[in-house]
């Protein structure tokens, strides 16, 4: 599956609309109105050493009860799609070191993605002698949703356009036709939610970027897409391409279309560098060989994204980016 950084975007955007379509009577007793933080400095001063396993999205926030109290919330996505032994284990242990640390009382949540139905490791228990410790939390799997109207549920929560794109996109593996018509569909669907341009451009990146697709049927889409956009008052593929634009001007990457396609290839090179170290030079004579902006774009954004270069080439090599 896709990077962890797009649930993390999506969760910082949506944090209401996430615990109400996961936990609702968790989001019933929070006081929205005064705000919520997160805490992501403080959850890695915590978390570091600790995790074990996967990698999760791990997200720390405090927020206000309508009784006027505060709590902190600790949030745990499982994104990676697969079981991990000692998950229960480390949802324990993050906990007791956010108490320990600060004194708060700490509400841990998770939610898994993983397609094991049977999988739930809601808790974490010692038990010995006349000792006993139970550490229970609020879990949450994402295949309990498959079935759901979305059609229904997108009105009242667009959250659940989030979790449906996720869920299609594990059926549709090795269907390109049909993730296809469902991805057309999703993305449609983002123009009728009726938030703020930031909020729907934040879901219809994450569903751009989860529901992949070869370059042939990517490039059908967004022409698509952006015919049936000249009909509609707000364009998200405009408001992409401008975030593109406006991202490259800020790492000076961008000078103009005149000069794009260099700057991007320097821009490629010195995050090469930046990320891995010693740069592959045969990788990256190919990516210099490349003359279109639109695949150096697409290199770029898939360079951003990898944990190490074994991802990197996997991810320019599925997407048929690089040969």
């Amino acid at each position: 599956m896709k990077s962890d950084s797009f649930w993390k975007e999506v969760l910082e955007e949506l944090l209401s609309e996430f615990l109400r379509f996961f936990f609702p009577h968790i989001h019933r007793d929070i006081d929205f109105s005064r705000g919520y933080q997160f805490l992501d400095k403080e959850f890695q001063k915590i978390s570091k050493g600790a995790q074990t396993g996967r990698r999760i999205v791990d997200k720390l926030v405090k927020v206000y009860l309508k009784d006027g109290s505060e709590k902190w919330l600790l949030i745990h996505i499982e994104i990676q799609g697969k079981k991990e032994k000692e998950f229960a284990e480390r949802m324990f242990t993050y906990n007791y070191r956010i108490f320990d640390r600060y004194r708060r009382e700490t509400i841990s949540l998770a939610l898994l993605t993983d397609e094991d139905p049977n999988y739930r490791p809601n808790e974490f228990r010692i038990r010995r002698w006349d000792f006993e410790c139970l550490f229970k939390f609020p879990l949450a799997k994402i295949i309990d949703y498959i079935n759901d109207d979305f059609e229904k549920e997108t009105k009242s929560n667009p959250f659940s356009l989030i979790v449906q794109a996720f869920l299609k996109t594990l059926q549709t593996q090795g269907n390109d036709q049909s993730r296809y018509q469902w991805k057309r569909a999703f993305i449609l669907k983002v123009y009728e939610l009726g938030l703020d341009h930031e909020t729907l451009f934040r879901i219809y990146r994450f569903i751009e970027w989860i529901m992949e697709l070869p370059v042939d049927l990517d490039e059908r889409l967004y022409n698509e897409i952006k015919q049936i956009e000249e009909h509609k008052e707000m364009s998200l593929i405009t408001i992409a391409e401008k975030k593109g634009l406006e991202k490259g001007r800020q790492k000076g990457l961008l000078e103009g279309k005149m000069k794009a396609i260099p700057s991007l290839r320097k821009a490629i090179e010195l995050l090469m560098h930046a990320k891995f170290g010693e740069i592959n030079r045969e990788w990256f004579q190919k990516i210099e060989a490349i003359d279109t902006l639109d695949a150096l774009e697409k290199i770029l954004l898939e360079l951003e994204q990898a944990n190490d270069f074994a991802d990197f080439k996997q991810r320019i090599v599925r997407k048929k980016l690089l040969q």
